[in-house]
């Protein structure tokens, strides 16, 4: 059974189809990337998926779980973390705060023991302290623990979301454009991170994103929308080359072979 499916979704903004039938999988412990012009529907795909957004029809179920019998703030809970397209953290928060946040869905403690500081609350912390360092060293946040998100490069900021995803342990994680706005030398770093997510977390990813060059270095399997409509599914070369992305995306000409390159 793939970790996640939709089946025939179908979502529409009054006359206006964002998504149109479509149906994909996601296997436990791969790359699955999300590919397509501004509006195909990629980012309303992940809005679907954490219950943003409820389709007028089809299906979403994620580990055999139906989950739009859940509510937004259910979905977490179930090992689904995500990052946005614009940056949602708190400014006048530190890097460590905004990690901590991101293990909202481990506490077991109630608000009387909260209120109480007992020992279960002061045991339950130091776990999270733990988890939260742990995301620090693997995204070498180190150097900015302790400074307020407001004063933080974009890149920083950036690597700082998907920490705060990874603090939550998810079983799948979705990234929404993860490379949109970062210099080279970032992308690098963020390719790498994303290899190591899956290959020694065990988190199965599933990201948007227009960066090919990323796309292609990362990604098992690349799924080509337009318009909602899905064109093409295959390897990152399998998807490049196939005739409805090129003319969708590419032009007429022959997509290139360099490592780099965007779908616009």
């Amino acid at each position: 059974m793939s970790l996640l499916q939709l089946s025939d979704v179908t979502l529409k903004f009054g006359g206006l189809t964002a998504v149109a039938g479509l149906s994909l999988a996601v296997e436990e412990g791969e790359v699955f990337a999300l590919v397509g012009p501004n509006g195909a529907g990629k980012s309303t795909v992940f809005n679907l998926v954490s219950r943003f957004y409820t389709p007028a029809s089809g299906r979403i179920t994620f580990a055999g779980q139906d989950l739009l019998r859940l509510a937004p703030h259910d979905v977490p809970a179930l090992g689904i973390a995500r990052t946005f397209q614009n940056i949602e953290l708190f400014q006048q928060s530190t890097v460590l705060q905004n990690l901590l946040v991101g293990r909202h869905r481990h506490r077991r403690t109630t608000l009387a023991e909260q209120l109480f500081h007992l020992p279960s609350v002061r045991g339950e912390e130091r776990e999270h302290r733990h988890a939260v360092e742990e995301v620090i060293d693997f995204l070498d946040l180190q150097p900015y623990r302790d400074a307020r998100i407001a004063g933080l490069p974009y890149g920083v900021r950036k690597v700082v979301e998907l920490g705060r995803a990874l603090a939550s342990k998810p079983r799948l994680l979705l990234l929404d454009e993860p490379a949109s706005g970062l210099s080279v030398e970032e992308t690098q770093n963020m390719r790498w991170w994303i290899a190591d997510i899956r290959r020694h977390m065990g988190i199965t990813v599933m990201m948007v994103e227009h960066d090919m060059g990323l796309v292609g270095k990362v990604s098992d399997r690349v799924l080509a929308l337009a318009d909602g409509r899905r064109l093409a599914e295959g390897t990152p070369a399998e998807v490049q080359a196939h005739p409805a992305v090129i003319a969708a995306y590419l032009g007429t000409a022959a997509p290139s072979k360099a490592a780099g390159g965007r779908v616009a």
